[in-house]
């Protein structure tokens, strides 16, 4: 297990930035409608490991299946660098997307966990 480090990210016209404290050892793609037209690496964060440092104004919520996942993306570039919700427990959880972080490790798909999003 690699150790967690704080990783900045961003949309792609840098109007929403955030930082998330994670050792990115959690990687998951979902074959979900909306994630695999995305092609979202996902990282789940807990939600007091990730700061949002700029562009609250600038995102726009998208719920869609059971509408407990804060779709959340930035109304000028469109990109969706994270979304809000709880995990299994019950815990306020961020998930990344490790696409958008600044300083990010490559990632092997066939590496990471699949999640069966589709099905859930």
């Amino acid at each position: 297990m690699s150790e967690a480090r704080t990783y900045h990210g961003q949309c792609h016209c840098g109007a929403v930035r955030f930082t998330a404290n994670t050792a990115l050892d959690g990687l998951m793609d979902c074959n979900c409608s909306r994630c695999r037209r995305l092609g979202w690496i996902l990282q789940p964060v807990p939600a007091d490991e990730f700061v949002l440092l700029s562009g609250a104004d600038k995102l726009v919520p998208y719920h869609f299946n059971t509408d407990r996942i804060d779709h959340l993306f930035c109304s000028h570039c469109g990109i969706e660098s994270f979304a809000r919700g709880e995990d299994g427990s019950g815990k306020a959880t961020v998930m990344i997307n490790v696409n958008c972080l600044d300083d990010a490790p490559a990632v092997d798909r066939n590496t990471i966990r699949h999640w069966d999003g589709a099905n859930f």
